[in-house]
């Protein structure tokens, strides 16, 4: 992207991510003196990676543009890991993509035939900005029946945040919440040109205090595998592992499948689910596009 496109965020990740570290982190002598600031100094920054600090600061103000030498080397004094490496080069425009028309996501007929056969197991379909595009009974049966969500609304991360259900059903719901705003913020660096992502982000910001503050820490993550604890009116309490699998043919869909480790009472909780599904008149599919 170009220097107009995205101006401050760049900036504003650059100074989160020294806020979060001190001196004595980076191999800097800590005098022990009350430092006007929250962690390191701009000035400090500079010198451990061997730039002016007049290069710096212009560089957080959006007044002037990186090199991918020196946005590696901020990266190192950071202390950033492969994501949030990977992020910032993205916002400072070294791997974005050129704007481009996005057409409208559509699962294939042979995954929505693989969600069918998981009878024991929930899974959905995610898009672009944790748009849900397709899930099974047993997705709707865990968490909500998604076809009664207006399509808009139909987004992971929408409804984590405003449905009182989701937030009732996640007994983490903070942590889950958090780590859902890294991974819409890692998708948002991906295509800093999407304008519903930046629709979705400022009516979340609006809606709910969390999520603002939180979108305000720049914390970057990928969707890939990780786990949840649910309390569920039927199921009662489950532990379950979630992955994320790419789609064939369309990297910006994933398949999203939890499971429970065998022989657990989580994993018995899972067929009671399934038991109860289907013998239960539940909307299951999203209507075809």
């Amino acid at each position: 992207m170009d220097a107009d496109a995205h101006p401050n965020e760049l900036g504003e990740f650059l100074k989160a991510r020294r806020a979060e570290l001190s001196p004595r982190t980076v191999g800097l002598p800590d005098t022990g003196a009350k430092r006007r600031v929250r962690g390191l100094r701009r000035e400090e920054v500079a010198l451990l990676a061997s730039i002016s600090t007049d290069y710096y600061t212009r560089l957080e103000q959006g007044r002037r543009q990186a090199s991918a030498t020196v946005l590696d080397a901020l990266a190192r004094v950071l202390h950033l890991n492969d994501e949030e490496r990977a992020y910032l080069l993205e916002v400072a425009g070294k791997t974005a993509a050129q704007p481009r028309r996005q057409a409208a996501q559509a699962v294939r007929p042979q995954l929505r035939r693989v969600l069918d056969e998981l009878t024991t197991s929930p899974a959905l379909v995610l898009g672009r900005r944790m748009d849900i595009l397709a899930w099974n009974p047993m997705a709707a049966a865990l968490l909500t029946d998604f076809s009664r969500i207006p399509e808009k609304y139909r987004n992971y991360a929408w409804l984590l945040f405003s449905d009182p259900a989701m937030r009732k059903i996640h007994v983490h719901w903070e942590d889950m919440a958090r780590a859902c705003v890294a991974m819409l913020r890692r998708e948002a660096g991906r295509d800093p040109h999407d304008q519903h992502m930046a629709r979705l982000v400022g009516e979340l910001s609006i809606a709910d205090d969390d999520f603002r503050r939180w979108w305000g820490d720049h914390r970057v993550a990928s969707r890939t595998r990780g786990n949840k604890v649910l309390r569920h009116p039927v199921a009662g309490e489950l532990t379950l592992d979630w992955d994320a699998l790419s789609v064939a043919g369309d990297p910006e869909q994933q398949l999203v499948v939890w499971t429970a480790e065998p022989g657990t009472p989580s994993h018995d909780a899972l067929r009671l689910l399934a038991s109860w599904t289907a013998t239960t008149d539940r909307s299951a599919a999203p209507p075809e596009r």
